[in-house]
């Protein structure tokens, strides 16, 4: 997992070879891979310095090189690790990492601690995982070509703008602490998703508080999940529920925001009638989380 190479590497990383990583990432804006003579020019080290970073570097698998049609470096996601770690680390935001909470297709997720001593868990986005035509199909502010590493950048800075709007609202989601390139920094994460528990004590409750949360979203901030489903809601040891993975949000203006909302409310009423635990009606469910109506009605299987 390239953030276990990251954590591990960055305690070796001196401040020449973060200037390094910088070179290439900026490059990487016009460059698939960057000219070692552009690394040279921009970074003002010497050719042998820079060749000896650079081994470096590629030794601890954070870049990737190419011989073919010119000499040329790119960065691999462990390097793109480092530059945010770095950043975070200088900004005070993060002292150490502890274990993985979770490994997906599109994003790690590790527990980690404040200066202050403080749980909080730092996620890394990850669109390179998947394929790009799935990417452009799935996430619509994705436009044109864009490299893995920018994609997953606004993939994080969409998640963490998200967690700000909900966050200050009330909704039971974590609190947002710092954003940099692809990662972020939120609240700690305890618990398991959702699809996890075989058995839900008190499961009537837990639907109430998750359909209240899609209510307190689209009053109060405005915003729907729109990729909602039992894995990522995270159900808490007190029962107490956390809604995550926020990056392909929509506005309740946005055109297929009836159709994301429903979606929503579907597949989490769906789950626990799966689960012969609860039945809803949809449409009531749809107006009482659209404030059309206050009352919930749901029945027991």
């Amino acid at each position: 997992m390239s953030a276990e190479v990251a954590v591990k590497a960055y305690k070796i990383l001196e401040s020449e070879d973060f200037r390094i990583l910088q070179v290439i990432e900026a490059a990487l804006e016009n460059h698939e891979f960057a000219p070692k003579e552009l690394i040279v020019k921009f970074s003002k080290f010497s050719s042998d310095e820079v060749d000896f970073r650079l081994d470096k570097l590629h030794k601890l698998r954070l870049i990737r090189r190419t011989l073919r049609p010119y000499l040329g470096y790119t960065l691999n996601y462990a390097g793109y690790d480092c530059l945010a770690i770095n950043a975070f680390v200088k900004a005070e935001v993060v002292e150490a990492f502890g274990k993985p909470l979770g490994v997906g297709k599109e994003a790690d997720v590790y527990n980690g601690l404040t200066p202050n001593g403080e749980r909080i868990a730092i996620k890394f986005h990850r669109l390179g995982r998947i394929s790009f035509r799935q990417t452009m199909k799935k996430r619509s502010y994705t436009s044109g070509y864009t490299h893995w590493l920018f994609r997953s950048r606004m993939s994080a800075e969409r998640e963490f703008e998200a967690l700000k709007l909900v966050f200050l609202k009330g909704v039971a989601a974590p609190k947002p602490i710092s954003q940099n390139r692809h990662a972020i920094a939120m609240g700690a994460i305890d618990g398991e998703e959702l699809a996890k528990w075989t058995e839900i004590p008190d499961s009537e409750k837990v639907l109430r508080e998750i359909l209240s949360n899609i209510r307190k979203a689209y009053l109060r901030a405005g915003i729907i999940h729109a990729d909602l489903s039992e894995y990522n809601i995270i159900l808490k040891p007190d029962l107490h529920v956390l809604f995550i993975d926020w990056p392909q949000y929509v506005t309740k203006d946005h055109p297929n925001a009836k159709q994301l909302l429903t979606r929503d409310v579907e597949n989490i009423i769906r789950f626990f009638k799966r689960k012969r635990m609860l039945n809803a009606d949809v449409y009531n469910a749809i107006d009482y989380v659209t404030g059309r109506s206050g009352r919930l009605f749901l029945e027991r299987i």
